[in-house]
């Protein structure tokens, strides 16, 4: 594996670009049955003394019973060139197909944890907190008509990072 181990502290990116506009990759399971999903919300902070991350997903995206049932999951980052594996990574689900093989990807493993072998920064996190989002806690109430007009409220996971990776 091509993987770099890297001090957390002396990595710098712009969260802004990297989530929302090259989007990421959320990916838990175990050697036996993974799945992944495309995000593009998400976030980075400190949070009870912790580098944390803050995830968000759907009830029914496939991958949320993965993150679930599992303590562990990965963001994976990768360059300009596999935009449109991730816009179908996004769009398929897992439970319809084996959509991490047809997307031409290739699974390994760090610290047991799946992450994808052409990612080019994986940061593995460890599951802290989860929330679902409560329609009466938005403040501005247009936030709640314009994003779940179904009432598929996310779950907010904030995790520990316990590791990065880079190539």
């Amino acid at each position: 594996m091509d993987f770099k181990k890297i001090d957390i502290n002396n990595f710098d990116f712009n969260p802004f670009t990297k989530i929302g506009k090259t989007w990421m990759l959320v990916t838990s399971g175990d050697s036996k049955n993974s799945n992944t999903m495309t995000a593009s919300w998400g976030g980075f902070g400190v949070l009870w003394g912790k580098n944390v991350a803050f995830t968000f997903i759907r009830p029914q995206r496939y991958t949320k019973k993965f993150i679930d049932s599992n303590e562990s999951f990965s963001l994976s980052f990768f360059d300009d060139s596999y935009k449109n594996t991730l816009s179908y990574l996004g769009t398929v689900s897992g439970k319809d197909e084996d959509k991490i093989q047809k997307s031409g990807l290739n699974i390994c493993y760090i610290d047991d944890v799946p992450t994808f072998k052409e990612a080019n920064l994986v940061i593995i996190c460890k599951k802290l907190y989860a929330q679902d989002f409560k329609p009466d806690c938005f403040i501005k109430n247009s936030l709640d008509e314009k994003w779940y007009e179904n009432k598929d409220y996310h779950t907010m996971y904030i995790s520990e990072i316990t590791d990065m990776y880079i190539k």
